[in-house]
């Protein structure tokens, strides 16, 4: 049974985590700025980030947080943020790719996409890559992408990623969460072939109380909880996250989530379904990402 308890001294150690002004997010950032860490709060407003870098002093004074902005709809945002990152900061151990959106109204991004496929999938590509260096050149470092239980109910359709033919919330949401997956296996694999030693690491939450249901109605909510089960706290959600982000058992190659059936409970590793691992589906999602967003890596 691992809980925040686990949690080793992370003094000396950067870490960013994207969507860190609630939910999830918060909570991971709370937890790795209070074992010591200097955690950069990349959130879609600076409010947002201001506000949660508050929060996070108001419980430790001590905490070494930083307020930053990062709208992951906005390929442009995310350049520059990494920009910024890397311009300040000599060392990065642990890149948290935990921001989302889940099942909004019909909406394109800066560049055109559809929503989530945008913020979800491409901002955290985009971002990985920009910062890939400055991992790579940290000891240990490691990149901790998230995705959702409901990734093995998705598949890639390359032919909608603007929603050009039809538009459904839910498999929108689905496939994004698949090609985060997808992302973070593919992306161990072209580490190993080049020879670094950045970790790459895959986890989803479980089943959560947070502000990814905005979008949901009370009667779909309770459906969910009805089919699902209760609903775990975000603290309790976090703990696969931080898992990931610190624990020595953390591996590239499996998926940390809830031990009870991926939905509840404390952080367990598991294999990945067959839908994220095809290796062909893996390689073109990567090169259509690369022509998207102009970057090459690892």
């Amino acid at each position: 049974m691992w809980t925040t308890k686990n949690i080793p001294d992370q003094r000396g150690k950067t870490m960013i985590v994207t969507g860190a002004n609630s939910g999830i997010g918060f909570e991971t950032a709370r937890e790795l700025s209070l074992s010591g860490a200097y955690v950069i709060l990349a959130c879609r407003n600076f409010k947002n980030a201001q506000d949660a870098l508050e929060r996070i002093r108001q419980i430790s004074e001590k905490a070494t947080v930083e307020a930053s902005v990062l709208d992951l709809s906005d390929l442009y945002s995310v350049k520059q943020f990494a920009k910024t990152v890397l311009q300040t900061h000599s060392r990065l151990d642990v890149l948290i790719n935990n921001a989302g959106v889940a099942t909004p109204p019909e909406t394109k991004t800066a560049q055109g996409y559809e929503l989530q496929f945008g913020v979800n999938f491409l901002g955290h590509f985009a971002l990985t890559g920009y910062l890939y260096p400055l991992l790579r050149k940290t000891k240990g470092s490691r990149i901790v992408t998230l995705s959702s239980n409901g990734y093995q109910h998705a598949s890639i359709d390359f032919q909608n990623l603007r929603s050009e033919i039809s538009y459904d919330p839910m498999r929108e949401y689905r496939q994004s969460k698949l090609a985060n997956l997808i992302f973070s296996v593919e992306l161990n694999r072209r580490i190993g072939i080049k020879g670094d030693e950045v970790l790459s690491i895959a986890t989803q939450p479980g089943a959560n109380k947070t502000e990814l249901t905005r979008h949901l109605s009370p009667e779909e909510i309770a459906a969910g909880v009805e089919r699902l089960g209760t609903f775990m706290e975000p603290w309790q959600g976090a703990l696969s996250t931080l898992f990931a982000a610190v624990s020595e058992e953390a591996v590239s190659g499996k998926l940390i989530q809830p031990h009870e059936d991926g939905y509840r409970g404390y952080p367990s590793l598991v294999s990945i379904k067959e839908n994220a691992l095809d290796t062909a589906t893996g390689k073109k999602l990567w090169e259509l990402a690369e022509e998207i967003t102009g970057i090459h890596f690892p």
